[in-house]
């Protein structure tokens, strides 16, 4: 089963590559699913969103593509949160969607072993890629601008009782606490979630964590 749920691309960050390669090399759809789920869960990752070029209607209510859904344009955008904090891939390298969704898979088996060899200590390189996603366009203009983003979604789902957090509190170390608060109520399969919100979370904690 995919370790993520289907979601349409809403906004294409930046152009569209004009001419894609064709994969050199193959793998069935169940490979590529394996190999994957097995770097995310090295990597701890939880929410994990794959956005395809394809529209609402084409993504059944169990998170999945139809049988007969084709993607308009084969990039995709992989995003998730990990024990490195929030992380997101954008690819449309080669023509076929599944073939980027696996250069992702060998980019984040390549990337752990720097780890293997004693190069880095803190996932360091993980959080460099984090750091060239953070430019892609997420709307925040600061770190101080994406707190009072993330202090006023927390006001509106916080209840009777739960501990208040305020902007200063997310930039001097709440950020963790507050994000996962918000990414289990803003997450595309809460109820009242939707993927736009859940991307928005993601920018706004990659900027401050940045």
């Amino acid at each position: 089963m995919e370790p993520f749920t289907f979601r349409p691309i809403d906004k294409w960050p930046g152009e569209l590559t004009r001419h894609r390669q064709r994969a050199r090399f193959s793998a069935s759809w169940g490979r590529t699913l394996a190999l994957l789920n097995h770097e995310l869960h090295r990597l701890g990752a939880r929410n994990v969103v794959l956005q395809v070029a394809m529209r609402e209607s084409d993504i059944r209510l169990d998170g999945r593509p139809r049988a007969k859904a084709r993607a308009d344009h084969p990039g995709i955008i992989l995003a998730f949160a990990s024990r490195h904090g929030p992380l997101k891939y954008t690819v449309d390298t080669y023509d076929r969607w599944e073939d980027n969704l696996r250069a992702i898979a060998l980019a984040l088996e390549a990337l752990r072993a720097v780890d293997r060899y004693g190069v880095t200590k803190r996932g360091e390189q993980y959080t460099g890629f984090r750091a060239i996603e953070q430019h892609t366009g997420s709307g925040f203009e600061s770190a101080e601008d994406a707190a009072v983003w993330m202090e006023r979604r927390y006001d509106d789902y916080r209840q009777p009782g739960d501990a208040m957090v305020t902007r200063e509190e997310i930039l001097d170390g709440l950020a963790d606490d507050a994000y996962k608060f918000l990414a289990r109520k803003l997450h595309p399969d809460a109820q009242g979630g939707s993927h736009e919100e859940f991307v928005k979370l993601q920018d706004a904690i990659a900027m401050i964590s940045g």
